[in-house]
């Protein structure tokens, strides 16, 4: 009797898998995405999810195992090292995703020449340029570096091949959509091909202690395409932020093995390339006369905290269901915002289109600047402009009240470092400080500044 065959259908979306074809996948939604896997790549998802145990593997007690001390080096970029938690690890494995055009070949290609001038071997691997093409690139970023080496090859056999030629510290590959491993009967891109060659890249990076960088491709929600398995593999995932006709862009950790993931990478786009940008506090907030929707506030990024601008804009509508929209802020919160407004302050915001802008491209991911929102709204509302020397900080709460932040003085002195004169905040700082503090403790108490 013949051996019946396991069926095994997988969603080129997200990775899911299942006995049964379905026409919509349960996990991401995706139409028609669900492709029937072969047996040797059902056997490729068993070796890449699952790890044989070791016969020589016992538990031991957590007070006898001896803690590993990271040993980093640096990039010679000042915002890179920061968001991997203090410089490059080597045997790491860094994914790094962004919309096209953001930078991110850019920037890997300068990092690699920094590292090259350390006399360190880096190999550069491109599956969507040739060598021509980085060539004209390293030459407008001054990255002609006799230690950087280019191979355009989007085999994976002859990427590792290129490993036997020397011995080199990093390795950076453009992008991990584009290679395709020969043993694997699957198209370049596809969620087996990118899980395979994640997991040798992966087994490489730890034998050899070489650190490797992965550009990767974002999907049109975006996140990285291909499946969750391939950020839950890697080290290091970080995103590039940041809008194509603006000159900053952001990367932004979001998961580190090595260190904290809150930091951000605040870059500048200039002729030469990606530079770190200098002088970041003025980039998100303009000095010029004050204007109507317009707050000032400092949010914290890790341990940075950054003085930004929130620019609201309140208008008269006649449509049944008026606009909520914001750029940079959730959504949810501000619709929350709104309903406080109008409850507790008893302003007419049903009848007006309300949106928010958070200026830079930054968003904004704490409730520190729930405060300056309603700042902004109230000025756009009442067509009155607040005074660029002046920052809103706090979180509001559903029953109106203000609540303390964390790392208050911290904030304060940015805002003092930038010629910011007032503060309202929920509590006096515990630290002296040149700024003067307004204690607010209520959203009512807000209007006595209109």
């Amino acid at each position: 009797m013949a051996k019946k065959k396991n069926v095994l259908f997988e969603c080129q979306h997200c990775g899911f898998t299942t006995p049964k074809w379905m026409g919509k996948c349960t996990n991401c939604g995706g139409w028609d995405s669900l492709v029937e896997l072969s047996e040797q790549q059902q056997e490729v998802i068993k070796l890449t999810s699952t790890s044989s145990p070791s016969g020589n593997n016992k538990a031991k007690e957590i007070t006898q195992i001896v803690e590993e001390h990271t040993e980093r080096f640096s990039s010679d970029d000042a915002e890179l090292d920061m968001v991997l938690g203090g410089g490059v690890v080597p045997g790491s494995l860094v994914l790094i995703g962004g919309s096209p055009g953001v930078g991110k070949s850019t920037l890997l290609l300068k990092i690699g020449s920094n590292l090259a001038k350390q006399n360190r071997n880096v190999l550069y691997v491109s599956g969507e340029e040739s060598e021509g093409q980085i060539k004209l690139r390293a030459n407008r970023l001054g990255a002609n570096v006799d230690n950087l080496y280019l191979l355009a090859e989007i085999r994976l056999e002859q990427v590792l091949g290129e490993l036997h030629e020397r011995a080199y510290e990093c390795i950076i590959i453009d992008s991990i959509q584009t290679l395709y491993s020969e043993t694997i009967a699957s198209a370049p891109g596809s969620v087996t091909q990118v899980r395979q060659i994640t997991f040798d890249l992966m087994r490489i990076a730890k034998e050899r202690r070489i650190a490797i960088f992965i550009i990767g491709h974002i999907t049109k929600e975006g996140s990285i395409a291909g499946p969750r398995v391939l950020e839950h593999m890697v080290d290091v995932v970080l995103y590039f932020e940041g809008d194509s006709g603006h000159e900053l862009r952001i990367l932004r950790g979001f998961k580190n093995r090595f260190g904290p993931t809150s930091e951000i990478g605040v870059f500048e786009m200039r002729s030469d390339g990606l530079v770190s940008a200098k002088d970041l506090s003025s980039r998100f907030f303009n000095r010029t006369k004050s204007q109507s929707g317009s707050a000032l506030t400092v949010i914290m990024e890790g341990t940075r905290p950054i003085v930004l601008e929130v620019q609201a804009l309140v208008s008269d509508t006649h449509a049944p269901n008026p606009k909520r929209q914001a750029t940079g802020f959730e959504n949810n919160r501000l619709n929350m915002l709104l309903a406080l407004l109008e409850r507790k302050l008893e302003i007419p915001l049903n009848s007006y289109d309300v949106f928010i802008n958070i200026t830079g491209g930054i968003k904004i991911t704490e409730t520190s600047a729930d405060l300056a929102i309603l700042a902004a709204i109230i000025s756009s509302f009442r067509n009155r402009a607040i005074s660029k020397e002046t920052v809103f900080i706090g979180e509001v709460s559903l029953v109106g009240d203000i609540r303390e932040v964390y790392q208050l003085d911290q904030r304060l002195k940015e805002a003092a470092s930038q010629q910011i004169t007032k503060a309202l905040i929920p509590k006096k700082p515990i630290e002296k400080t040149a700024i003067k503090c307004y204690e607010i403790d209520e959203v009512s108490k807000l209007l006595e500044w209109f």
